[in-house]
């Protein structure tokens, strides 16, 4: 037996064994927590900033350093900078030093901590995670404070590289070619960790909880970027067994790429359309070179997230001007702002809001702050004079919230058009389907826009009313629920009877276990992040229309998730013997609490 086998959330897939180098423990959890003396307050401000100054200092120099293949790690980086800049997180500080006396380390903690509290209240997944990146420079000042240097330049050879967290600075400095895969402590699905880790193409785990304990430098490991497992020391039969895996998916994903520009047709001629979800515009290359047919959710959050002031339209414009242009002819669907609450604008200042997941969100944020949501709206327009642009709301409820959000549309384009500023005047407009208020009345809803876009993650967490990152419940998060499924059909078929399209851009959507039997409901194009696109698309020409209807008819005669669950993969087993090691699934779960 291995030394260990420890799990945690994988954000890229593949196999890599190699040794073990950490490049940073947890150092915080040695953070001094002292209170200094009042005549020693303003020292110990002066000691903040200066730890403030020299992250800065730091980081603007490895900016400087970000080669050309790793552009979106420079995006990341120019994050970190903005924030660091932001007097919310020092000025937080400053004031627990003030007040309360606190040494700067510990009152940098607490300045952090707030924030992760208006963070952690969110519902929505991907805004907490943006939390990662506060707490990620934050850390980088507190290692100033308490005087601890990382030599990242110290590794010699190819390791697997282990942390408490991993930071784009981090790979900069690391250089890449040394990493044969990373596994972190922290982070999540949608963490920028995720992210750095596709765009490196190497495996990679976050979340893995008892990595410092379990793993030591030097330590022989396996990380299995399918099954989310590192394997510490194996055996010599693990390591036989994993050397094999690792070259079958080697020769897998070298034949699944080759094939990714094809086509998404089943072998009996239905086509679908496959696109990506993205949230920078460096993440573009990615979609292209892994097949995607355009971009079916562009996530407008980031130019809003952990500034003091609102971006304004010539900053927006000049964002998604570039985004339709790289993309032209293929399709890019603008999201319209998401944002959970105003916390994460500062000018806005807080609302104290009991249940944000209920709360002024996305397109009621949005009709309550018209200039904001106007400023946006012109952008968009103003990028669709240059490419295929559309646009959708978010967690729309009722008609009347689409018509509000049609008249501020129409009030942006009239003023564009006094301007004499271009635009595209028939720009497709579509809302997301993601509450069950939107799934009941679709039929109406379908006579107001020009397409459906079913966002499955809010849609199976408001319909099943589980909050899947609760351990306590997160077994009842189950994507083909019967409800789910019934609920998706309904809307699919409302869509069409009205002659409008219908996406899905959830996780669903990249889910192979899950894809024929949103191809047998009739979706008429699926939106993943771009490295699924490859694997998805040689399901989608590897079967057949006629029995992706019939797998679905059986599903919705299905009264249970377990049922379900072992059709779908009876079906997959049955098609994809070979590969289906390959593929990983939302549908591990059992409906009943382990």
């Amino acid at each position: 037996m291995a030394g260990a086998i420890i799990t945690g959330i994988p954000v890229a897939t593949g196999i890599a064994i190699g040794k073990a180098y950490f490049v940073n423990r947890n150092h915080m959890a040695h953070l001094p927590r002292q209170t200094v003396a009042a005549a020693l307050v303003p020292d110990e401000i002066l000691r903040l900033k200066e730890a403030f100054a020299t992250v800065e200092n730091e980081l603007t120099v490895i900016r400087e350093q970000v080669p050309e293949e790793l552009k979106s790690h420079g995006s990341l980086i120019d994050t970190h900078l903005m924030m660091l800049k932001d007097p919310k997180l020092s000025s937080a500080a400053e004031g627990y030093i003030k007040s309360l006396g606190l040494n700067a380390a510990w009152a940098l903690e607490k300045a952090v901590a707030d924030q992760e509290a208006a963070f952690g209240a969110i519902h929505d997944e991907y805004i907490r995670e943006r939390m990662q990146d506060v707490r990620v420079v934050a850390d980088r000042v507190q290692t100033k404070l308490m005087g601890v240097e990382n030599d990242l330049t110290a590794i010699s050879g190819r390791a697997i590289i282990m942390a408490h967290d991993l930071t784009p600075a981090d790979t900069v400095e690391l250089q890449v070619d040394k990493i044969m895969a990373f596994a972190t402590v922290r982070g999540g699905k949608t963490s920028h960790t995720g992210i750095m880790a596709r765009s490196l193409a190497i495996p990679a785990l976050v979340g893995v909880d008892k990595l410092e304990d379990s793993v030591r430098d030097g330590d022989l490991v396996i990380i299995d970027g399918l099954a989310g497992k590192i394997i510490v020391n194996p055996t010599e039969s693990e390591l036989e067994d994993y050397n094999e895996r690792a070259a079958k998916f080697e020769t897998y994903s070298r034949k699944i790429k080759r094939q990714c520009h094809l086509p998404a047709e089943t072998f009996d001629g239905s086509r679908v359309q496959v696109l990506s979800n993205i949230e920078l515009v460096e993440e573009v290359a990615a979609v292209l070179d892994n097949g995607g047919e355009g971009v079916g959710l562009y996530r407008t959050e980031y130019a809003y997230l952990n500034r003091t002031e609102l971006p304004t339209e010539e900053e927006l414009t000049e964002k998604y001007i570039d985004l339709a242009s790289i993309m032209y002819p293929r399709k890019v669907v603008f999201r319209t702002l998401d944002l959970g609450s105003d916390k994460f604008i500062a000018s806005f200042g807080e609302l104290n809001e009991a249940n944000p997941a209920m709360g002024l969100r996305a397109i009621r944020f949005c009709l309550k702050n018209p200039q904001l949501f106007k400023t946006q709206l012109r952008a968009i327009l103003r990028a669709s004079a240059y490419g295929n642009v559309s646009m959708m709301f978010p967690m729309i409820s009722g008609v009347k919230e689409v018509r509000q959000a049609k008249a501020w549309l129409a009030q942006a384009k009239a003023e564009l058009r006094r301007e004499g500023l271009d635009y595209n005047p028939n720009m497709p407009v579509g809302t997301m389907i993601e509450l069950p208020a939107a799934v009941m009345i679709a039929d109406f809803l379908a006579h107001e826009v020009d397409f459906f876009s079913i966002g499955t993650n809010d849609l199976i967490q408001y319909s099943i009313g589980v909050d899947r990152t609760n351990r306590h419940v997160s077994y009842l998060y189950q994507p083909l629920h019967p409800a789910t499924l019934r609920a998706i059909k309904l809307v699919v078929d409302a869509a069409h009877q009205a002659g409008i399209e219908v996406s899905l851009c959830g996780e669903v959507a990249s889910d192979p276990f899950c894809v024929p039997i949103l191809l047998g409901m009739g979706i008429d194009s699926i939106s993943m992040t771009p490295q699924a696109i490859p694997g998805i698309k040689r399901i989608i020409r590897q079967i057949n229309m006629h029995d992706c209807r019939i797998l679905l008819k059986d599903v919705l005669e299905c009264r249970t998730v377990s049922r379900i669950n072992n059709l779908v993969m009876d079906n997959v087993f049955k098609h994809f013997p070979e590969e289906v090691s390959f593929f990983s699934s939302l549908l591990e779960n059992d409906e009943l609490p382990s």
